[in-house]
């Protein structure tokens, strides 16, 4: 199992079960702790997609984190389940397995994987989007500066410095919207 393999680097054999997941995700950040650390971080707001909110049903249960109410860009999501023929490589349907994507522009992103955005593609192959635990580019937005991460234990204090990068770009976004709104009015 490949991504076991590189997991295992980080984590004892006695972490994993049978099938080779982590056995200890039950003590690991659920998805709703990792929201929590993300709702605590000033002015966010967050969007559930379901039924009522006017999303498809494969979004429904996605978790979209903004700054401000204009809910134009979203800085963060948590995502606990595959959309076929869209980004069904992270194996997300795996049991308590979430995906964390994080908004880190291109700068972030060139310092924390050593090429841009625009670079992407060449390093797409080398990735295995099913890995637990490790910050890498997101596969389908890394052109756009995202990183993913799946079910963050030993990468939670990474996490939340880049959360909070990714908050800060998205308070400054909201902030100046807010400016150009005022000098109209």
């Amino acid at each position: 199992m490949k991504a076991m393999a590189s997991f295992a680097s980080t984590h004892r054999a006695s972490d994993f079960d049978d099938d080779g997941l982590v056995a200890a995700v039950g003590s690991a950040p659920s998805a709703d702790d990792v929201a929590d650390r993300i709702l605590a971080l000033p002015e966010v707001a967050v969007v559930q997609a379901d039924e009522a909110s006017g999303a498809p049903p494969s979004s429904w249960g996605d978790r979209f984190f903004f700054v401000g109410d204009g809910r134009r860009q979203p800085f963060a999501t948590i995502v606990g389940h595959d959309t076929a023929g869209f980004d069904d490589d992270f194996q997300l349907d795996r049991p308590g397995v979430f995906r964390l994507s994080i908004e880190l522009g291109r700068e972030e992103f060139q310092r924390r994987f050593g090429y841009p955005p625009a670079r992407f593609a060449d390093h797409r192959a080398s990735l295995d989007p099913t890995v637990l635990d490790e910050i890498g580019p997101h596969p389908v937005y890394g052109t756009h500066g995202w990183a993913c991460v799946l079910n963050p234990v030993r990468a939670l204090a990474e996490v939340d410095r880049l959360l909070a990068h990714a908050h800060g770009r998205a308070l400054d976004r909201h902030h100046r919207s807010l400016r150009r709104r005022q000098s109209r009015d």
